[in-house]
Order: C-alpha cells, then structure tokens, then sequence
C-alpha cells in the first residue's frame, strides 16, 4: 500500500513577493520617521495649548512673580509663538530625532534654578516636561510604521 501526499501553495510568488517588499522598506524607514516626526510636531502643539505634560499631568501654574513679568498671556507658560516653532525633527533611515535646540528648553523640560544674571536671578525653576510621547503618541507611532512597512 502506498501513501502519498501532495501541498500545493497557490499564490507562493506573491508571498514571496510581499516579504521581499517588506524587507527592503524595512531598511530605509525615513518616510515612516517623517509621518512620526510630523504625528509628534501635532501632538506637542497640543501639549502647549492644553500646558500639560506627556502623560497628561497638568504643568505647575507659573508663580505670581512672573506671571506679573509677561506682558500678555500671563497664565501661559511656554507661550506658543515662541516656542513651539522652534521643536523640529530629523528623520533618517533608522531613527527619528526630535526635541528643541533652545537653551532654556532643558529647564522647563527638567526643572533647574536660573542664573544669576537672569530676570529673575536663583530662582527655582519647577520641571514642565513637554517633550515625550504620550500613550496616544505611542498608538499614532505604530499605526504609521504599520501603514509604511504593509504598503505593497
């Protein structure tokens, strides 16, 4: 008695075909890292109108002290002309870099004390983290990686 089975895979090349493209967008990711850099320029201008933090703390309200320094806008406290257009990112192949170049974008990102020479001289500079990626950052992420790396 003899057995015999035989498969046949209808469709093998386009399969084949798929993961090849899968493979090579893979390798260079920089339109991917573009949509996320664009996705997280959104998501921080909404961060400074909504003045909280990534994950979704609110930032401490600016002391009476300064809020009396600041000609208008005086509850804001990282104004959104001045700031927010000085975020930028860099997309490569491999890697996103996003953040600000802005000297005092580390103190309000990390808190500090101000120089000496400052307007308001040693004063303590509570933290107002803006830079991150929040828990809908995260969703928007992989949804653009996704969408990138399935085009056929």
């Amino acid at each position: 008695m003899t057995a015999r089975i035989r498969v046949e895979l209808d469709g093998l090349k386009e399969v084949r075909d798929s993961l090849s493209n899968l493979i090579a967008r893979s390798n260079d990711l920089t339109p991917a890292m573009a949509s996320i850099g664009e996705l997280l320029l959104l998501s921080h201008d909404e961060r400074f109108t909504s003045q909280t933090a990534p994950d979704g703390t609110p930032w401490q309200a600016l002391s009476e002290t300064t809020q009396g320094m600041k000609p208008r806008n005086s509850s804001l406290i990282l104004t959104l002309n001045a700031n927010l257009r000085k975020l930028s990112y860099n997309a490569s192949a491999k890697s996103l870099e996003f953040g600000s170049n802005e000297p005092y974008a580390a103190m309000h990102q990390f808190g500090g004390t101000t120089s000496p020479r400052s307007m308001i001289p040693n004063k303590q500079i509570p933290a107002r983290p803006f830079l991150g990626v929040s828990k809908s950052d995260e969703e928007g992420i992989l949804s653009a990686l996704s969408d990138y790396l399935m085009q056929l």
